[in-house]
This record gives structure tokens, C-alpha cells and sequence, in this order.
């Protein structure tokens, strides 16, 4: 069954009126509770990401500021979250989830962290809700304990991913490939191994078009044994800051594009939820849980697959 990776008890205080989407962490474990009574599913605590981890992406000096609560408050604003003890402690099992999904995606061929997709993180500094950059912190984890060598990040969320750009340009190990609104933030663009800008409006089938193009550029380009999808709720059409016009069915077809191409590859695809602020927190939700019901779907073939190969039924 699918291995989904969980922090939204590890509670991060924020002020009243915040703009930030907290809440949809609860509501999509919530659901997700759903598939484990359908056997479909397996809620999991992740581990908190170690300095050691976390050290291999980022600054110590960076990494001391935050741990500390030392981060001036410039670097507090840019983050837009306060700092608190609690903060450090969900930034780190954020970091862990997508550490853990990676290991659970080698042997069950998927697996999700219910959080992450902190890409606007770089080495010194966090911005744009991302204290530590999840998908990199997964990709050199891996690495380092030899459980992968070349790591495919696809990041499928409305703003470029920033922060892994510049982590990993440079590194011929980890291709970073963003599909991303040209217009949208960061408004200063870092420049990845493969960056597909899109206009405001881009609906389902320009998308999905582009989409396809990028993979089979990805792959024609990269041979990568781990994939870390960022699957961002954010281009939804009803995202308030997406500027896309994609449809729940489009973003079906988006995640089962993803899915089916690491599948016939082999390729195992540690999922992070990444962005998501819909008018209604309740339509974010629902795109990402139809995200963790097709990954469930894919782990229930891989697993029945085995079944039927032990059992010769």
C-alpha cells in the first residue's frame, strides 16, 4: 500500500489572518485516512531531517541562524513565516518526510510526503514558505548512502523552483526541470537544466502538451534512477495565485502523465505536495489528494503485480 508521510502535528504558529494555507496539511491527512481504511494507504510519521542531511544543501551558518532563532528580520520577512521552536521542528520533518518517501518509493515504486516541495529555499537563505530545500535534501541523502545516483526533480508546481535551480546547477547528477508561470513569482527566474515557461491562462491541453515535451526532453537528456515530483496544487484554475486555467481532470491527466511515464521507465517517484492556495482550501485539498489516490493506484498495481508473481495466480 502507499506510504504517505505526514507533519501537520508538528504545529507551526501563525499569526491570525495569516495568508498561508496551513490548515489543508490536517485536512488532506484527513483524507488520505480515507485510503488506509481501504487498505489503499499507510499514514507514517517521517523523521526529523538531521544537521548532517540538511548540511549537504545548506549553509551551516544558515542552518545555525534558523535552529537558533537567530535570522535577522529582513531574512524573517522574505521567509514569510515567524520564526518559533515549532517552526524549526515542522522544517525539519517536512524535510524528513521527503527524505523517507524517497527510501519508501524504491521498493514500493511510489510514495508521498503529504507536505514539502520547499523549492524557493537556497543554500543560505529561505524565502517563500521554504525553510529548507526538501527535494534536494532527498536527492543528496540518497546519494550519499548509495541508494541513488542520478535524481530527476520534476517540479510541477505554478512558481519556478528558485532555490533548486540554483542548488543544483552545476551538478551533473540531479537535472532540475521546472514547468512554471512566466509571469508569476519568483519574478527573478534562476536558470535549471530545463525551464518551460507558460503564459497566464495556459489551460489543460497546452499543459499537458507542454508537459509531454519536457519529459521526453528530460529523458532524452538525463538517465535518472529516483524522480522527486513536486506536484503543485497551484495551477488549478481556481488557485487565487496560480494565473492557470487547469481543471481537476487536467490535473488528473497531469499526474497520471508523470506516473505512467516513470512507471514503463522503472523510474520510482517520491511525491511533495508543493503550493496550493485556492479560494476555497477545500478545492486545494482535493487536488491533492487526487494526487495521493492515483499514487495509491499505482502502488496497488506494482503490489499486485507481485502477488500474482509469487502466488501464480
Amino acid at each position: 500500500m502507499l506510504k504517505a508521510f505526514y507533519t501537520d502535528i508538528f504545529e507551526l504558529p501563525l499569526p491570525p489572518g495569516h495568508r498561508f494555507p496551513m490548515a489543508k496539511y490536517r485536512m488532506l491527512r484527513e483524507r488520505v485516512e480515507g485510503l488506509a481504511t481501504e487498505g489503499l494507504a499507510e499514514l507514517r510519521l517521517p523523521r526529523a531531517a538531521d544537521d548532517a542531511n540538511l548540511r549537504r544543501v545548506h549553509d551551516d551558518d544558515y542552518l545555525q541562524r534558523v535552529t537558533t532563532g537567530t535570522l535577522s528580520a529582513s531574512e524573517v520577512r522574505q521567509l514569510g513565516f515567524p520564526w518559533s521552536p515549532g517552526l524549526v521542528e515542522r522544517s525539519r520533518r517536512s524535510v524528513g518526510a521527503t527524505v523517507d518517501a524517497a527510501l519508501a518509493a524504491l521498493d514500493d515504486g511510489v510514495a508521498v510526503n503529504l507536505a514539502g516541495g520547499t523549492h524557493h529555499a537556497f543554500a543560505d537563505r529561505g524565502r517563500g514558505f521554504c525553510v529548507f530545500n526538501d527535494a534536494v535534501v532527498a536527492a543528496r541523502a540518497l546519494q550519499a548512502e548509495g541508494w541513488a545516483r542520478r535524481v530527476l526533480i520534476l517540479d510541477l508546481d505554478v512558481h519556478q523552483g528558485d532555490g533548486t535551480a540554483a542548488l543544483t546547477r552545476g551538478d551533473d547528477n540531479i537535472f532540475a526541470c521546472s514547468l512554471h508561470g512566466e509571469n508569476n513569482y519568483p519574478f527573478r527566474k534562476e536558470a535549471g537544466d530545463l525551464d518551460v515557461a507558460l503564459a497566464d491562462g495556459t489551460d489543460d491541453d497546452g499543459y499537458l502538451t507542454a508537459l509531454s515535451r519536457a519529459m521526453d526532453e528530460c529523458f532524452a537528456r538525463f538517465e535518472p534512477d529516483l524522480c522527486v515530483y513536486l506536484a503543485g496544487a497551484d495551477p488549478h484554475e481556481g488557485d487565487r495565485l496560480g494565473r492557470m486555467k487547469l481543471t481537476m481532470d487536467g490535473l488528473r491527466r497531469r499526474d497520471e502523465m508523470v506516473f505512467d511515464t516513470c512507471t514503463q521507465r522503472g523510474l520510482p517517484v517520491a511525491v511533495a505536495m508543493a503550493g496550493g492556495y485556492g479560494h476555497d482550501v477545500t478545492t486545494t485539498v482535493d487536488v491533492h489528494f487526487q494526487t495521493a489516490r492515483l499514487a495509491a493506484e499505482v502502488v496497488r498495481r506494482k503490489l499486485g503485480y507481485r502477488l500474482s508473481a509469487v502466488t501464480g495466480e
